[in-house]
């Protein structure tokens, strides 16, 4: 069973929920329900029970939750549309931050008032 652009992040000291995030698309829905199911099974022959499978119903993204790593499948679609990596990996090094009026739309100060928090993930390390 082969997920497709599967990216492995650090979420250790940014979140407590994990100490990992997995994410992966599949082809169809069906190929990401069989990614997941997979997955499982390969957890539970480690005597590892997920707390908790979400989304298998429609497989457009389907969550596995290993208590210490998450697991994300979903359609490339949904992945694009989503994009959680983003919220975790580290910003584009190559272009200097551009710094917004406080008073234009979508300043510092709209950021603020959203409560805006850019994560950054490391690599993870054995």
């Amino acid at each position: 069973m082969k997920a497709v652009n599967v990216r492995v992040l650090d979420v250790r000291g940014m979140a407590d929920f994990a100490d990992a995030m997995v994410v992966a698309s599949g082809n169809s829905d069906r190929h990401v329900r069989a990614i997941a199911q997979h997955v499982i099974d390969k957890a539970r022959e480690q005597r590892r029970r997920p707390m908790g499978v979400e989304g298998t119903r429609d497989g457009e993204w389907v969550l596995v939750d290993l208590q210490d790593v998450i697991v994300h499948v979903m359609l490339p679609r949904i992945r694009e549309f989503y994009a959680i990596e983003q919220l975790w990996e580290p910003a584009a090094a190559a272009a200097p931050p551009q710094r917004a009026r406080a008073d234009a739309p979508g300043g510092t100060q709209a950021a603020r008032a959203r409560g805006t928090r850019t994560r950054r993930a490391r690599p993870l390390t054995p």
